[in-house]
């Protein structure tokens, strides 16, 4: 699977947010808590990521830039995350963990992600998943006019993931 995203420091939530409700045509979809454990893998990233008692392992590859980015990816849904997290621990020792508030919207495509990171601060993030055989042209042109809507200037966008952000 793949996205076309991007993420981005947020200046005001209090501004994101009638954007996005007004985008998604409604309030938000999801209000989740999110807790990511990254692992020490050799390429990509790989993690844990636990919400509300179930889990999902998600492995993927994301060039580190500062724009519309394409993002391969593969997620498996899990039984028993807690004991899941041990054995890859053991195996891969744990790089880092994020742990976030996320506020969900749908467009089109499009999920538009409010995080609120521990540590960190909020954030904005737009993954366009792009049906199999689209260009990535498509998603591309899609979030470049997200980012017009939502006002955001090159210096907004971070070019990692949050774990980088927290590694020391």
């Amino acid at each position: 699977m793949r996205n076309i995203e991007i993420k981005a420091r947020l200046k005001s939530i209090s501004s994101a947010e009638p954007i996005a409700s007004g985008l998604a045509g409604s309030g938000p979809h999801a209000r989740l808590l999110q807790v990511d454990t990254y692992f020490n893998v050799p390429d990509g990233r790989f993690k844990l990521r636990e919400e509300g008692g179930i889990g999902e392992l998600i492995y993927y590859r994301r060039p580190d830039a500062p724009g519309p980015s394409r993002c391969d990816y593969v997620i498996v849904s899990i039984g028993s995350p807690a004991e899941v997290k041990g054995v890859l621990e053991a195996a891969l020792g744990v790089r880092c963990v994020v742990r976030k508030h996320r506020t969900v919207y749908l467009y089109k495509n499009v999920r538009i992600h409010l995080d609120e990171v521990e540590g960190l601060g909020w954030f904005l993030e737009f993954e366009a998943v792009m049906p199999e055989g689209s260009p990535d042209g498509d998603g591309e042109s899609l979030v470049r006019g997200l980012m017009r809507a939502f006002g955001l200037e090159r210096d907004d966008l971070v070019d990692c993931s949050y774990c980088d952000l927290l590694e020391p």
